[in-house]
Protein backbone atom coordinates (compact mmCIF):
# COMPACT_ATOMS: atom_id res chain seq x y z
CA UNK A 1 0.00 0.00 0.00
CA UNK A 2 1.13 3.57 -0.78
CA UNK A 3 0.16 6.92 0.40
CA UNK A 4 -1.63 8.83 -2.57
CA UNK A 5 -3.53 11.84 -3.06
CA UNK A 6 -6.75 11.38 -4.31
CA UNK A 7 -5.75 13.30 -7.64
CA UNK A 8 -2.21 10.94 -7.61
CA UNK A 9 -3.86 8.09 -7.86
CA UNK A 10 -6.21 9.03 -10.79
CA UNK A 11 -2.34 9.99 -12.86
CA UNK A 12 -1.35 6.20 -11.46
CA UNK A 13 -4.17 4.11 -12.64
CA UNK A 14 -4.25 6.54 -16.17
CA UNK A 15 -0.45 5.78 -16.70
CA UNK A 16 -0.65 2.12 -15.43
CA UNK A 17 -4.12 1.41 -17.77
CA UNK A 18 -1.92 2.75 -20.51
CA UNK A 19 1.12 0.80 -20.15
CA UNK A 20 -1.24 -2.34 -19.62
CA UNK A 21 -3.86 -1.76 -23.04
CA UNK A 22 -2.13 0.13 -25.82
CA UNK A 23 -5.86 0.78 -27.14
CA UNK A 24 -6.21 3.11 -23.88
CA UNK A 25 -5.71 6.60 -24.81
CA UNK A 26 -6.75 10.41 -22.89
CA UNK A 27 -7.76 13.42 -24.45
CA UNK A 28 -9.05 16.28 -23.64
CA UNK A 29 -8.30 20.45 -23.47
CA UNK A 30 -4.49 20.95 -22.06
CA UNK A 31 -4.09 17.40 -20.75
CA UNK A 32 -0.99 17.27 -22.87
CA UNK A 33 1.88 19.93 -22.14
CA UNK A 34 -0.30 21.35 -19.64
CA UNK A 35 -1.29 18.19 -17.27
CA UNK A 36 -4.89 19.07 -17.16
CA UNK A 37 -6.71 21.26 -15.05
CA UNK A 38 -5.61 19.29 -11.32
CA UNK A 39 -2.15 17.84 -13.29
CA UNK A 40 -3.56 14.15 -13.53
CA UNK A 41 -2.38 13.84 -16.39
CA UNK A 42 1.33 14.92 -15.99
CA UNK A 43 4.12 13.26 -17.50
CA UNK A 44 1.40 11.12 -19.36
CA UNK A 45 3.04 12.98 -22.70
CA UNK A 46 6.48 12.17 -22.25
CA UNK A 47 5.91 8.52 -21.65
CA UNK A 48 2.93 7.95 -24.61
CA UNK A 49 3.34 10.21 -27.02
CA UNK A 50 0.82 12.90 -28.51
CA UNK A 51 -0.97 10.22 -30.80
CA UNK A 52 -1.98 8.68 -27.24
CA UNK A 53 -2.61 11.92 -25.06
CA UNK A 54 -4.73 14.05 -27.47
CA UNK A 55 -5.11 17.91 -26.61
CA UNK A 56 -8.16 18.97 -28.13
CA UNK A 57 -10.07 22.25 -28.91
CA UNK A 58 -12.51 24.05 -26.64
CA UNK A 59 -15.27 22.03 -28.28
CA UNK A 60 -16.86 19.49 -25.52
CA UNK A 61 -19.14 18.17 -28.11
CA UNK A 62 -16.59 17.54 -30.92
CA UNK A 63 -14.02 15.85 -28.65
CA UNK A 64 -16.79 13.73 -26.89
CA UNK A 65 -18.29 12.91 -30.38
CA UNK A 66 -14.90 11.73 -31.57
CA UNK A 67 -14.55 9.55 -28.60
CA UNK A 68 -17.91 7.37 -29.45
CA UNK A 69 -16.14 6.93 -32.96
CA UNK A 70 -12.75 5.69 -30.91
CA UNK A 71 -14.39 3.26 -28.69
CA UNK A 72 -17.06 1.86 -31.56
CA UNK A 73 -13.53 1.26 -33.30
CA UNK A 74 -11.91 -0.66 -30.65
CA UNK A 75 -10.07 1.85 -28.76
CA UNK A 76 -10.66 3.13 -24.89
CA UNK A 77 -11.19 7.19 -24.97
CA UNK A 78 -10.47 7.89 -21.63
CA UNK A 79 -12.12 11.88 -21.97
CA UNK A 80 -11.09 14.83 -19.38
CA UNK A 81 -13.28 17.89 -19.15
CA UNK A 82 -12.38 20.59 -16.55
CA UNK A 83 -15.30 20.73 -15.45
CA UNK A 84 -17.82 17.93 -15.57
CA UNK A 85 -20.33 21.07 -15.90
CA UNK A 86 -19.14 21.17 -19.51
CA UNK A 87 -20.76 17.77 -20.20
CA UNK A 88 -23.72 20.27 -20.46
CA UNK A 89 -22.09 20.86 -23.70
CA UNK A 90 -22.10 17.59 -25.43
CA UNK A 91 -25.62 16.16 -23.85
CA UNK A 92 -26.44 15.44 -27.39
CA UNK A 93 -23.47 13.07 -27.73
CA UNK A 94 -23.80 11.77 -24.21
CA UNK A 95 -27.73 10.98 -24.00
CA UNK A 96 -28.74 9.96 -27.36
CA UNK A 97 -25.41 8.63 -28.97
CA UNK A 98 -23.01 7.31 -26.92
CA UNK A 99 -25.54 5.63 -24.41
CA UNK A 100 -27.92 3.85 -26.72
CA UNK A 101 -25.05 2.58 -29.45
CA UNK A 102 -24.92 -0.56 -27.93
CA UNK A 103 -28.34 -1.17 -27.64
CA UNK A 104 -29.38 0.51 -31.08
CA UNK A 105 -26.55 -1.82 -32.51
CA UNK A 106 -28.17 -4.78 -31.02
CA UNK A 107 -25.39 -5.06 -29.10
CA UNK A 108 -22.80 -5.65 -32.11
CA UNK A 109 -20.78 -2.97 -30.49
CA UNK A 110 -19.28 -2.01 -27.53
CA UNK A 111 -18.42 1.71 -26.37
CA UNK A 112 -15.78 1.08 -23.52
CA UNK A 113 -15.67 4.87 -23.22
CA UNK A 114 -14.64 7.30 -19.85
CA UNK A 115 -15.82 10.70 -19.41
CA UNK A 116 -14.65 11.99 -16.31
CA UNK A 117 -13.90 15.43 -14.82
CA UNK A 118 -14.47 17.43 -11.40
CA UNK A 119 -17.86 18.50 -10.40
CA UNK A 120 -19.31 20.45 -6.89
CA UNK A 121 -18.97 23.43 -4.77
CA UNK A 122 -17.30 24.56 -1.86
CA UNK A 123 -14.09 26.36 -3.91
CA UNK A 124 -15.79 30.09 -5.54
CA UNK A 125 -16.39 28.85 -8.59
CA UNK A 126 -19.97 29.76 -8.91
CA UNK A 127 -23.05 28.26 -11.21
CA UNK A 128 -21.17 27.31 -14.52
CA UNK A 129 -18.81 25.53 -12.05
CA UNK A 130 -20.01 23.88 -8.98
CA UNK A 131 -22.58 21.93 -9.91
CA UNK A 132 -23.29 18.10 -9.13
CA UNK A 133 -25.38 16.78 -12.16
CA UNK A 134 -24.61 13.03 -11.63
CA UNK A 135 -28.44 12.79 -11.19
CA UNK A 136 -29.08 13.34 -14.88
CA UNK A 137 -26.96 10.88 -15.95
CA UNK A 138 -28.52 8.12 -13.80
CA UNK A 139 -31.78 8.78 -15.58
CA UNK A 140 -29.99 8.01 -18.95
CA UNK A 141 -30.05 4.02 -19.79
CA UNK A 142 -26.42 2.72 -20.85
CA UNK A 143 -24.95 4.83 -19.28
CA UNK A 144 -22.96 4.01 -15.47
CA UNK A 145 -21.87 6.47 -12.55
CA UNK A 146 -19.45 6.25 -10.77
CA UNK A 147 -18.50 8.61 -7.20
CA UNK A 148 -15.26 7.68 -5.66
CA UNK A 149 -15.22 9.13 -2.05
CA UNK A 150 -11.02 8.51 -1.60
CA UNK A 151 -8.14 7.92 -3.34
CA UNK A 152 -8.62 3.90 -2.67
CA UNK A 153 -11.74 4.02 -4.28
CA UNK A 154 -10.62 6.25 -6.79
CA UNK A 155 -8.06 3.50 -7.97
CA UNK A 156 -10.45 0.42 -7.85
CA UNK A 157 -13.11 2.05 -9.46
CA UNK A 158 -11.00 3.96 -12.57
CA UNK A 159 -9.16 1.26 -13.15
CA UNK A 160 -12.87 -1.17 -13.72
CA UNK A 161 -14.42 1.78 -15.56
CA UNK A 162 -11.21 1.83 -18.00
CA UNK A 163 -11.58 -1.90 -18.49
CA UNK A 164 -15.60 -1.74 -18.58
CA UNK A 165 -17.14 -2.08 -21.92
CA UNK A 166 -19.83 0.11 -21.44
CA UNK A 167 -19.69 3.91 -21.38
CA UNK A 168 -18.90 5.60 -17.70
CA UNK A 169 -19.46 8.78 -16.00
CA UNK A 170 -16.63 9.32 -13.69
CA UNK A 171 -17.38 11.83 -11.21
CA UNK A 172 -14.59 12.91 -8.99
CA UNK A 173 -15.09 16.54 -6.69
CA UNK A 174 -13.02 18.92 -6.83
CA UNK A 175 -13.09 19.54 -2.95
CA UNK A 176 -10.75 15.82 -2.55
CA UNK A 177 -8.06 16.59 -4.43
CA UNK A 178 -5.59 16.65 -1.72
CA UNK A 179 -7.22 13.75 0.35
CA UNK A 180 -4.71 11.59 0.97
CA UNK A 181 -5.57 7.73 1.96
CA UNK A 182 -3.53 4.42 1.14
CA UNK A 183 -4.08 2.64 -2.54
CA UNK A 184 -2.73 -0.85 -3.03
CA UNK A 185 0.31 -0.98 -5.08
CA UNK A 186 -0.98 -3.99 -7.15
CA UNK A 187 -2.05 -2.78 -10.73
CA UNK A 188 -4.81 -5.29 -11.38
CA UNK A 189 -6.65 -4.02 -8.34
CA UNK A 190 -10.70 -3.07 -9.13
CA UNK A 191 -13.21 -2.58 -6.66
CA UNK A 192 -16.60 -4.13 -9.09
CA UNK A 193 -19.29 -1.48 -9.85
CA UNK A 194 -21.93 -1.82 -8.41
CA UNK A 195 -20.95 -2.42 -4.61
CA UNK A 196 -21.80 -0.25 -2.01
CA UNK A 197 -18.80 0.24 1.40
CA UNK A 198 -19.73 0.50 4.69
CA UNK A 199 -17.44 2.86 5.53
CA UNK A 200 -18.17 2.84 9.26
CA UNK A 201 -20.40 0.14 11.13
CA UNK A 202 -23.28 1.20 13.45
CA UNK A 203 -27.06 0.31 15.67
CA UNK A 204 -28.87 3.28 15.46
CA UNK A 205 -29.21 5.11 11.71
CA UNK A 206 -27.51 4.73 8.46
CA UNK A 207 -26.30 7.78 6.34
CA UNK A 208 -26.17 6.99 2.77
CA UNK A 209 -23.83 8.94 1.34
CA UNK A 210 -21.48 9.37 -1.64
CA UNK A 211 -18.27 12.14 -2.87
CA UNK A 212 -18.24 14.86 -0.11
CA UNK A 213 -21.31 14.33 2.03
CA UNK A 214 -19.38 10.60 2.62
CA UNK A 215 -16.42 12.40 5.14
CA UNK A 216 -19.40 15.27 6.45
CA UNK A 217 -21.26 11.83 7.57
CA UNK A 218 -18.00 10.05 9.47
CA UNK A 219 -17.42 13.53 11.18
CA UNK A 220 -20.87 13.87 12.13
CA UNK A 221 -20.45 9.98 13.27
CA UNK A 222 -17.79 10.58 15.23
CA UNK A 223 -19.19 13.31 16.97
CA UNK A 224 -22.71 11.82 17.74
CA UNK A 225 -20.72 8.75 18.93
CA UNK A 226 -19.56 10.81 22.00
CA UNK A 227 -23.52 10.83 22.86
CA UNK A 228 -23.73 7.18 22.12
CA UNK A 229 -25.21 6.90 18.93
CA UNK A 230 -24.14 5.02 17.04
CA UNK A 231 -24.43 6.09 13.07
CA UNK A 232 -23.60 3.82 10.31
CA UNK A 233 -22.07 5.41 6.76
CA UNK A 234 -22.61 3.97 3.78
CA UNK A 235 -20.60 4.70 0.24
CA UNK A 236 -22.76 4.32 -2.38
CA UNK A 237 -19.78 4.67 -4.72
CA UNK A 238 -21.40 4.12 -8.13
CA UNK A 239 -25.04 5.19 -8.70
CA UNK A 240 -25.40 2.86 -11.90
CA UNK A 241 -25.31 0.15 -10.75
CA UNK A 242 -26.47 1.09 -7.43
CA UNK A 243 -26.21 -1.44 -4.67
CA UNK A 244 -30.13 -1.71 -3.42
CA UNK A 245 -28.89 -4.73 -1.49
CA UNK A 246 -26.04 -3.31 0.18
CA UNK A 247 -28.15 -0.12 1.04
CA UNK A 248 -31.90 -1.83 2.31
CA UNK A 249 -29.41 -4.60 4.21
CA UNK A 250 -28.23 -1.59 6.28
CA UNK A 251 -31.25 -0.06 6.77
CA UNK A 252 -32.87 -3.30 7.90
CA UNK A 253 -30.20 -3.45 10.58
CA UNK A 254 -30.43 0.02 11.79
CA UNK A 255 -34.38 1.01 11.16
CA UNK A 256 -33.78 4.70 10.17
CA UNK A 257 -31.87 6.08 7.25
CA UNK A 258 -30.52 9.49 6.16
CA UNK A 259 -29.38 9.92 2.49
CA UNK A 260 -26.97 12.80 2.22
CA UNK A 261 -25.58 14.25 -1.36
CA UNK A 262 -24.34 17.29 -2.66
CA UNK A 263 -26.89 17.23 -5.78
CA UNK A 264 -29.84 19.41 -5.30
CA UNK A 265 -32.48 17.81 -2.66
CA UNK A 266 -35.32 18.62 -5.32
CA UNK A 267 -35.42 15.45 -7.68
CA UNK A 268 -31.63 14.41 -6.00
CA UNK A 269 -30.70 10.49 -6.38
CA UNK A 270 -31.27 10.47 -2.52
CA UNK A 271 -35.17 10.24 -3.69
CA UNK A 272 -34.82 7.54 -5.56
CA UNK A 273 -32.62 5.50 -2.69
CA UNK A 274 -35.85 7.09 -0.51
CA UNK A 275 -37.85 5.43 -2.85
CA UNK A 276 -36.61 2.20 -2.89
CA UNK A 277 -36.18 2.35 1.12
CA UNK A 278 -39.80 2.81 1.28
CA UNK A 279 -40.69 0.48 -0.80
CA UNK A 280 -38.59 -2.48 0.21
CA UNK A 281 -38.06 -2.06 3.76
CA UNK A 282 -41.24 0.32 4.71
CA UNK A 283 -41.45 -2.49 7.96
CA UNK A 284 -37.86 -2.08 9.13
CA UNK A 285 -38.05 1.59 9.66
CA UNK A 286 -38.90 3.33 12.93
CA UNK A 287 -39.17 6.90 11.28
CA UNK A 288 -39.37 8.60 7.90
CA UNK A 289 -36.51 8.41 5.89
CA UNK A 290 -34.19 12.48 5.54
CA UNK A 291 -33.04 13.52 2.76
CA UNK A 292 -29.80 16.00 2.67
CA UNK A 293 -28.88 18.04 -0.28
CA UNK A 294 -28.15 21.12 -1.94
CA UNK A 295 -30.87 24.08 -2.44
CA UNK A 296 -32.95 24.55 -5.42
CA UNK A 297 -30.76 27.36 -6.71
CA UNK A 298 -27.36 28.19 -8.85
CA UNK A 299 -24.69 27.52 -6.65
CA UNK A 300 -23.55 31.08 -6.10
CA UNK A 301 -20.13 32.84 -5.80
CA UNK A 302 -19.83 34.46 -2.78
CA UNK A 303 -18.57 31.75 -0.06
CA UNK A 304 -21.39 32.77 2.87
CA UNK A 305 -24.02 32.24 0.08
CA UNK A 306 -22.32 28.98 -1.41
CA UNK A 307 -21.89 27.18 2.20
CA UNK A 308 -25.90 28.31 2.36
CA UNK A 309 -26.76 26.63 -0.45
CA UNK A 310 -24.76 23.42 -0.35
CA UNK A 311 -25.40 20.71 2.42
CA UNK A 312 -22.82 21.20 5.85
CA UNK A 313 -21.85 18.76 8.50
CA UNK A 314 -24.86 20.68 10.36
CA UNK A 315 -27.17 19.61 8.06
CA UNK A 316 -26.37 16.06 8.02
CA UNK A 317 -26.63 16.28 11.87
CA UNK A 318 -29.86 17.57 12.11
CA UNK A 319 -31.19 15.19 9.57
CA UNK A 320 -30.15 12.15 11.98
CA UNK A 321 -31.46 14.24 14.90
CA UNK A 322 -34.72 14.13 13.46
CA UNK A 323 -34.84 10.37 12.59
CA UNK A 324 -33.45 9.35 16.10
CA UNK A 325 -36.36 11.44 17.52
Amino acid sequence: MTVKTYYNAIATVLAEEMRRDPAVFVMGEDIAEGGGTFSCTKGLLEEFGQNRVRNTPISECGFVGMSLGAAICGLRPVVELMFLDFACNAMDQIINQISKARYMSGGTVKVPLVLRGPQGGWRGKAAQHSQSLETLYMHVPGLKVVCPSSPYNVAGLLRASIRSDDPVIFCEHKNLIPVKGEVPDDPEFIIPLGKADVVRQGKDVTVIASLMCVHFALEVAEKMAKEGVDVEVVDVRTLVPLDKEGILASVRKTGRAVVAHEAMTFCGWGSEISSIIMEEAFEYLDAPVARVGAKYCPIPYAKELEDEALPSVADIEQAIRRVLA
